[in-house]
């Protein structure tokens, strides 16, 4: 089960550029992985992207390929346009999205 970790600071001001830090916890499996018991190949099962948007517009984007290793982490600078919502989603193969909002307080 994948698990993200955000930090977003509670409070800033407008106009102000904070850094915005993610990390979620997820195997990340390339598909080149046996199973030591089995001798089988473990399918490939990774995050193959995340999108940030603030108050529904796109603030960043990224795209992971199965040599990222486990439990990306991100940080960005992000100017505070004002009070808001930042959504972060992590799009995994087959198609799960995991989603998790913070909210950001301008002043």
């Amino acid at each position: 089960m994948a698990k993200p970790r955000i930090k977003v600071p509670k409070m800033a001001k407008v106009g102000e550029i904070v850094e915005i830090k993610s990390m979620i916890s997820h195997k990340m499996e390339s598909g080149r992985r046996k199973d030591k018991k089995t001798g089988k190949v473990i399918p490939r099962k990774i995050i193959n992207a995340l999108k940030v948007t603030f108050n529904g517009k796109l603030v960043f984007s990224a795209s992971l390929h199965p040599s990222v290793s486990a439990n990306p982490y991100f940080a960005f600078d992000f100017k505070v346009p004002g009070s808001g919502d930042m959504v972060f989603e992590w799009t995994e193969d087959g198609g799960k999205v995991i989603t998790a909002k913070k909210s950001l307080k301008a002043a």
